[in-house]
């Protein structure tokens, strides 16, 4: 059910991708779907939401935000009595889980070498393109490169299928981008493939964040484990949140 990243983070962070396997939502929806927002059953939703906390031994329920694709990231001192609009969170506090929910978006969970803050980020290629992981790194105190950052299960590179107008939009910020795209025959139709993984890399280093994990997962091709909308329309969202441990 969890996916623990593979980083040298500090003992203090905390972090987990939900996968789809578990969980009490029925089909299309099947598995441990998180999303209140995609016409699942709410009390299906909600158990499988209480299930995580529980799990995970949280306090306090994860920081669930309503993602608008845009770049936006709240500062988290504590736990939300609402649900806001918003793609990333940031904390220092302990116990408050930076939450993003995905299904074919790339998750970024972030976190200083020091261990005393997290953040959690919702690109898709739009905020990407607008600057949501340089929101991010802003939120820290500590240098870019006392930073560390987990890049969670996206659709891969031989499955993001995009038009022209989205590498354009990525080559206008840096023309280095266009090494993330590659053209779908025949090239006339202005059709590419386009690597999140890389283009979140090349966003992440060029604000000075080096070390880059993760990114091994493709949402699209690996259907028992990971919801899709790309593949399926209709399906469920998985969750990626990191947090500071409470003192014991």
């Amino acid at each position: 059910m969890l996916i623990v990243p593979n980083w040298p983070a500090p003992a203090a962070v905390k972090a987990v991708t939900t996968t789809r396997e578990g969980g009490c939502s029925v089909a299309p929806y099947q598995g441990f779907n998180l999303g209140l927002h995609v016409g699942d059953d709410s009390n299906a939703v909600a158990d499988n939401r209480a299930t995580l906390q529980q799990v995970l031994g949280l306090a306090d329920p994860p920081a669930w935000l309503n993602q608008v694709h845009g770049t936006t990231v709240l500062s988290l001192t504590q736990p939300l009595d609402h649900v806001p609009d918003a793609d990333g969170s940031f904390t220092e506090q302990p116990g408050l889980a930076c939450t993003v929910m995905t299904a074919d978006c790339l998750p970024v969970l972030l976190c200083d070498k020091a261990g005393t803050a997290v953040a959690a980020v919702h690109a898709g290629w739009r905020g990407l393109v607008d600057g949501i992981i340089e929101q991010a790194v802003a939120r820290f105190s500590s240098a870019p490169d006392e930073l560390m950052a987990w890049l969670g299960p996206a659709i891969g590179p031989d499955a993001f299928e995009v038009g022209g107008e989205v590498r354009a939009q990525f080559i206008a910020h840096d023309p280095a981008a266009a090494a993330a795209f590659v053209a779908i025959e025949p090239s006339a139709n202005d059709k590419w493939l386009a690597d999140l993984y890389q283009l979140a890399t090349q966003r992440l280093q060029a604000v000075g964040v080096t070390a880059v994990y993760g990114g091994e997962h493709c949402t699209f091709s690996e259907p028992s484990q990971f919801y899709s909308y790309r593949r399926d329309g209709v399906t469920g969202r998985q969750a990626s949140l990191i947090w500071l441990e409470r003192d014991q």
